[in-house]
């Protein structure tokens, strides 16, 4: 006997065929059409440069040109994409919402929208228009039991964001396999981007041509993953950083994750995401819902463009950081696994002769933990390696002047620990028989398990609570492989990651002013979802200067560099090997969140006094960097990368040109500055460095600027900054070079 479907609740209304109503939001240079027809469920007729105002009959004009043609051997109505994608409507791609019931039934739903408001006002008029604002549309399948609350929001930034909610109104469970939301995207955006990575090497960019079938990048790794899509682009070909229309989506999870572009036969294209369900982690009882993560979606002229409305989102948050970003000094590369409390008060000492504001103890302060293979979990100071416990260099480095911050791995366990001895059952297993691979010699801690999240909780409270701590590097060391509940054998990996939101949450929360840094074997958890606890991303773990240009250059795509942290290495890279100048070093790190990953009794008296003036500069220039818009050249395969920040009022920028490669050319394309205002007067000046240039004679507008640098620098007009350029110097590779922008007073 099939199970009955009548619904336990409902808040919606009766459809109403025939009723049609169209909506216009439009902010900061971007238009969004939505379109609900006979009650059908929403489509987006528009998404991209701004339509102006439209009115009425503009609106249903819009509306109707989006409507194809009937192909041959197709369904008989012309194919209308919805949001939540539905072979009802005769699309025949990856459904948007897919499940069943046990009798294997309802997995053909049939989506109508029962109710549409505005901000919160129920609209009853057929044409809507506003800026930024939030559609909330209730849709539902009576027969099937279901409702989806979807949530369209066009925010300040010009950023379009979605997410649905699913609730069985059914009296039988309902097994929801998939929630995805999608927005549509023109025909000839022919070429995709997004990218790929591995530990050390993240961000790497990959292109594509967007064909038909469908460009699936699923993320199995119980986080957001070394190897992430990022941002998934779809562009006109040959798109660049201030070149061709680009559309852009993010899904802003840390978990399990997807995003995909898909093309069908016909031509139609869509990009999406959502989060990648295990089987069982969305078994619907009745009247319980699920709630999809949010999918950000990014439209502009450019990669620049597309980048600065996830910036400008960010920025205006209330709980945003302020400019003044701490030069933080991190102890890992300097001393490892051995604490000891006169070598890190010394370190602590040179720290603050610097200039720098925050000083971090790593992995290494607690439990058992003398190395990477016990006592991870027990998260109270060792007596063994702290017998005075941490107070002495607390108070130590607090009396410098500067912030102390410390090393935490919560959601993860070494099997060699007091807490695994303890409860074995808080280790995320498949069953009580098997657990998974160690990774690093470490396994999970299951959060969603009560106990073991109040045990976590009450362990760090107690560490913060105990000594003043301002700020915590928050690890996360492995992927999540067979990630169960032990003991059901249930999937484990969206109740993990929600318990970890709410640790975070809960932690900020009992110690206002409490800094977070999401760092996850370096940047292996960089999602506009975990940026709304913490306050900075480790970009990754090799801070080579060589590869940080590449990684820093796309982890900005969607993170503001004030969120990116970004160390000046030791003179020989730990991760790769390499030996690089000071000067490039400091080049590659002063775009982002400054710090220092170096063993400061190694430095010469040279470049302790070298590196002084990088932080001074620094502190000169952060306003400037964390404020401003970024800015990338196109400068094709050339090797010398150029990439800056322009101020707000165009007063001020600065620039960096990094050579990452040799070219088979001596000569290279002229350097044109971007961003500019081409109506100002500027003074252009290149910053002291010790940047090594492969010709004796350097260009002669060097020359120039610098016998005028008493004034300024050289005056130029912005138009001949950004058209004509400036002839390019020959660096040497791997080293970079300072290029500082300032308005001229007017005469």
């Amino acid at each position: 006997m099939s199970p009955r479907r009548t619904p336990v609740s409902t808040a919606v209304t009766a459809p109403s065929p025939g009723s049609t109503q169209r909506i216009h939001l439009t902010a900061s240079g971007v238009s969004v059409v939505l379109d609900v027809t006979d009650g059908r469920s929403p489509a987006i007729a528009h998404w991209g440069a701004a339509l102006g105002p439209l009115g009425p009959e503009g609106l249903e004009a819009v509306c109707a040109t989006a409507v194809e043609p009937v192909p041959h051997n197709a369904v008989d109505v012309p194919l209308r994409i919805a949001i939540i994608p539905q072979q009802c409507d005769g699309w025949i791609g990856r459904p948007g919402l897919t499940g069943s019931r046990p009798d294997d039934s309802g997995w053909a739903p049939r989506l109508v929208t029962h109710a549409i408001s505005l901000d919160g006002d129920l609209l009853t008029t057929p044409h809507a228009e506003a800026g930024a604002a939030l559609v909330r549309a209730d849709l539902a399948d009576e027969e099937l039991g279901l409702e989806i609350a979807l949530e369209i929001e066009l925010l300040p930034s010009g950023l379009l964001r979605q997410r649905a909610t699913c609730t069985n109104t059914a009296d039988v469970p309902y097994a929801l396999e998939e929630l995805t939301v999608s927005v549509p995207v023109p025909g000839d955006a022919d070429e995709l981007l997004d990218f790929a990575g591995r530990w050390s090497k993240e961000r790497t960019p990959q292109r594509s041509a967007f064909t038909v079938g469908t460009h699936l990048r699923e993320n199995r790794r119980g986080r957001t993953g070394a190897d992430a899509a990022h941002v998934l682009h779809a562009g006109r070909p040959g798109f660049g950083f201030r070149h061709g229309e680009v559309w852009g989506v993010h899904t802003a999870f840390s978990g399990n994750h997807r995003h995909l572009a898909e093309q069908v036969n016909t031509g139609s294209r869509i990009l999406g995401g959502g989060e990648l369900l295990l089987p069982g982690e969305a078994v619907l009882d009745p009247g319980k819902s699920y709630a999809g993560p949010w999918l950000y979606a990014s439209y502009g002229e450019g990669l620049d463009e597309v980048a600065s409305r996830f910036h400008r989102h960010l920025r205006a948050r209330p709980h945003h950081v302020d400019t003044d970003r701490p030069v933080t000094l991190n102890v890992w590369e300097a001393v490892y696994f051995d604490h000891d409390l006169a070598r890190l008060t010394d370190l602590a000492d040179r720290a603050a002769d610097l200039g720098v504001e925050r000083f971090v103890l790593d992995d290494g302060w607690f439990g058992s933990r003398r190395d990477d293979t016990s006592g991870l979990g027990d998260w109270t100071v060792s007596a063994e390696a702290w017998p005075g416990g941490l107070g002495p260099l607390v108070d130590h480095v607090t009396g410098r002047g500067m912030e102390f911050g410390l090393w935490f791995e919560p959601e993860m366990v070494n099997e060699d620990s007091d807490v695994a001895r303890a409860h074995p059952e808080w280790v995320m297993a498949p069953s009580p028989d098997r657990i998974p691979l160690e990774s690093r010699h470490q396994q999970v801690l299951n959060l969603s398990i009560p106990e073991a999240f109040a045990h976590v909780r009450e362990q760090m409270g107690a560490v913060l609570d105990a000594y003043d701590i301002g700020y915590i590097k928050w690890d996360h060391n492995r992927d999540l492989l067979e990630a169960a509940t032990r003991g059901t054998g249930r999937a484990a990996v969206h109740a993990q990651t929600l318990a970890t939101y709410r640790l975070m949450d809960e932690l900020k929360a009992a110690h206002p002013g409490l800094e977070i840094e999401s760092c996850s074997s370096g940047g292996a958890r960089v999602d506009l979802e975990v940026l709304e606890r913490t306050d900075r991303v480790w970009v990754s773990d090799c801070i080579d200067p060589l590869d940080r240009h590449q990684m820093n250059r796309w982890t900005s795509q969607l993170v503001p560099l004030e969120l990116m942290g970004s160390h000046i290495a030791s003179g020989r890279s730990h991760t790769t090997g390499r030996l690089h100048t000071l000067d490039f070093r400091a080049a590659s790190a002063l775009f982002g969140h400054l710090g220092i990953e170096w063993d400061l009794t190694q430095a010469s008296a040279e470049e302790t006094a070298a590196l002084r003036s990088w932080i001074t500069l620094y502190k000169d220039r952060r306003d400037l960097l964390f404020t401003g818009d970024l800015v990338r050249a196109d400068r094709g395969d050339s090797p010398l990368w150029l990439h800056g920040v322009v101020s707000p009022q165009r007063d001020r920028a600065l620039f960096t040109l990094a050579a990452v490669g040799r070219s088979d050319r001596s000569q290279h394309d002229r350097l044109r500055l971007p961003g500019l205002d081409p109506e100002a007067i500027y003074r252009v000046l290149p910053l002291a460095t010790d940047a090594r240039t492969s010709s004796l004679i350097p260009p002669r507008w060097m020359q120039l600027a610098r016998e005028s640098a008493e004034d300024g620098g050289l005056l130029l007009p912005g138009a001949a900054l950004m058209v004509s350029g400036l002839a390019t110097p020959l660096l040497d590779p791997e080293q970079a070079l300072l290029i500082d922008i300032t308005r001229a007073e007017a005469s």
